[in-house]
């Protein structure tokens, strides 16, 4: 199955009114942005997305809103992280009927499978739609690793296009090569090892700070791919401290406060997810604010 995702993916937020219902005008809005400033695709109703958060039916309506926002000009991709295989496979072949281009698929939440019982749940998802499939490896948030030999063995079933690697192990990129060879695209999906991981093989970019920051962010890329590390090692110094912030359990959060500090969105999230406050949230502001007034020329 021929498929190039290859660029910057953002892991698109879900924005929220208030009340916590979905502000669909402003996820449009933010798209918008995210696709005028150069973003390559888009990946609904990952994590960063809440998908997790949201009713079966709300995931569609967002999906709805993301495919018309978009017009067909950058691919539309949707996280698939449901409990069971079974609806895995149900929200797959509706995903597919709704016009999406292709998913990210999550091992099954809660439930920590082995090596086997991951294989047969993404292989059997696989066979639910003919949508080309990215394999979200996070085992550090999911607690389920798949492995470069596990990628290997999955090798033969052509729907598996791609990796999302976010095991914070950047060795990773390279033992991917090392076994599979140029079987999948490689996507970094740890935004505090997005240039180690190009610089290794990676030829996509999974990111949630794009979020707040997709101009600073195509620029980094956009210095990778062209080979210019010496100014990219300093756009990455500057940006690193808010790529941190990708690695923290309220991951969320703290994207959604940078993007409501820079005009692009709103901080809200749905419970049991809570904007932060107190001392956590003036840490955060400070770090985000600083980054802000230090921000790298751009043109």
């Amino acid at each position: 199955m021929k498929v190039t995702w290859q660029g910057v993916y953002p892991a698109v937020t879900t924005q929220f009114h208030a009340d916590q219902s979905i502000d669909f005008e402003g996820t449009a809005l933010h798209i918008e942005k995210l696709i005028a400033a150069g973003v390559h695709g888009l990946i609904m109703l990952g994590t960063v997305g809440e998908n997790c958060s949201l009713e079966y039916a709300e995931k569609f309506q967002v999906l709805k809103c993301a495919l018309e926002a978009a017009k067909g000009r950058v691919p539309v991709l949707s996280g698939v992280a449901e409990t069971t295989t079974n609806l895995a496979c149900r929200y797959s072949a509706d995903c597919q009927k709704a016009g999406i281009h292709g998913l990210m698929v999550l091992p099954g939440m809660v439930y920590k499978s082995d090596p086997r019982e991951t294989i047969v749940h993404f292989r059997t998802v696989a066979k639910a739609s003919d949508l080309p499939i990215m394999v979200y490896n996070n085992p550090v948030a999911y607690g389920v690793d798949i492995t470069p030999e596990m990628f290997l063995s999955m090798a033969d079933e052509p729907k598996f296009v791609a990796i999302k690697e976010s095991s914070e192990n950047v060795r990773r990129i390279t033992d991917l090569k090392n076994v599979c060879g140029d079987r999948y695209t490689l996507l970094c999906g740890v935004d505090d090892l997005a240039l180690e991981s190009v610089m290794l093989g990676a030829v996509g970019w999974v990111s949630g700070l794009v979020n707040a920051f997709p101009a600073e962010n195509r620029l980094l890329w956009d210095l990778a791919m062209a080979n210019n590390y010496a100014e990219a090692v300093k756009v990455y110094r500057w940006y690193t401290p808010l790529l941190h912030l990708d690695t923290h359990m309220k991951l969320v959060q703290y994207i959604k406060l940078a993007m409501a500090e820079v005009g692009m969105g709103s901080e809200m999230v749905r419970a049991p997810r809570l904007p932060i406050v107190g001392a956590e949230r003036e840490a955060i502001l400070k770090i985000i604010r600083t980054a802000i007034a230090n921000r790298p020329k751009i043109g």
